[in-house]
């Protein structure tokens, strides 16, 4: 049996608010990405993706449960363990300027990597490994930037230098936190094309964090999509049934808030009226089913009461929500 390359086992994450509150972002999320898998996680603010991103590429502790990596609880790692899981797994973050240093030129912020962890000797060594991840990323011609700050370049070029950086230590894992949602729309695709294209030549697996579907339709189409509300995941499966048949009612809210291409369409579509507009707060969560009070479908004391568990059906999809399981009772896997 082939072991995940990150799995998190019954992951939860607490955080203080006041001397005796807290608040659960993330609660009870078990999952597995597999070498050279995408997974997207996607959800409306606060529903805790980025705590959970956090957590797999050890950025934060889990309050309750545990992250492997490749079968190795993180938690355990220590000395050369430890820096072999942090060199492998990378984060890149939303925001690409308050990531980059603004005191340091483009060549010191991708040379510095290199020489601290001896990934090329020398001046020239380094130089041209500099070059090559730049025109990796399609920042060419490289010579043009190196002496450049981050500030002199826009903000797509500043998150494909941060792409760069990341790619200085050769990782098998990223973690990408919403990394398009803070550059401009007519250059996203070409930025998700980048990162696919890295996916496919050098075999990375991605955590592809975002609240936008769209973007994770198109990215995670070959891979797989988990949907999180209120620190839940509340549906998981292969991309495309979970775009073209969601099961959970508020994946079918998400995907019905997706424009068509066919404007016509769009606008002829009858949106998905919600009970309440008003995300609870993470200080005081529903009972039952958190999704239960916005909910379309909601059908009483089951819903208000009872917490759905995470059940995965023959399609390969997996859904928490009575009235799914209740209508595919007799295909359970």
């Amino acid at each position: 049996m082939t072991v995940p390359l990150i799995q998190m086992e019954n992951v939860s994450r607490r955080f203080q608010v006041k001397r005796d509150q807290y608040i659960t972002a993330v609660n009870d999320v078990s999952l597995t990405v597999d070498e050279g898998e995408i997974l997207c996680l996607v959800g409306e603010s606060g529903c805790g993706k980025t705590t959970a991103g956090k957590m797999i590429a050890g950025l934060l502790a889990t309050s309750e449960g545990r992250v492997f990596y490749k079968g190795q609880d993180i938690a355990q790692l220590k000395g050369q363990a430890f820096k072999d899981y942090r060199l492998a797994v990378q984060m890149v973050h939303q925001d690409p300027y308050a990531s980059l240093n603004p005191s340091h030129t483009i060549y010191e912020t991708i040379s510095f990597p290199l020489k601290r962890h001896n990934l090329a000797q020398g001046d020239e060594a380094i130089q041209q490994r500099a070059r090559k991840l730049l025109t990796m990323v399609d920042i060419t011609p490289p010579d043009d930037f190196l002496n450049k700050f981050p500030h002199q370049l826009s903000g797509g070029q500043r998150q494909r230098v941060s792409v760069a950086r990341m790619l200085t230590v050769n990782p098998s894992f990223i973690v990408a936190d919403e990394a398009v949602s803070m550059v401009d729309v007519s250059i996203r695709i070409s930025l998700l094309n980048t990162l696919l294209e890295l996916k496919q030549k050098m075999g990375l697996a991605v955590v592809f964090i975002t609240h936008d579907l769209a973007l994770a339709k198109y990215f995670a189409w070959d891979g797989a999509i988990a949907v999180m509300y209120l620190g839940k995941i509340v549906e998981m499966g292969p991309a495309r049934r979970v775009v073209d048949d969601p099961q959970h009612p508020y994946t079918q809210v998400l995907l019905s808030a997706v424009p068509d291409a066919d404007l016509d369409a769009t606008l002829q579509r009858e949106p998905i009226q919600l009970r309440s507009m008003d995300v609870p707060s993470l200080l005081r969560l529903p009972t039952g089913c958190s999704f239960h009070p916005r909910c379309p479908y909601f059908e009483g004391e089951q819903c208000e009461k009872v917490i759905p568990q995470l059940t995965r059906l023959k399609s390969g999809v997996s859904v928490a929500c009575h009235l799914v399981l209740r209508e595919h009772e007799a295909d359970l896997a």
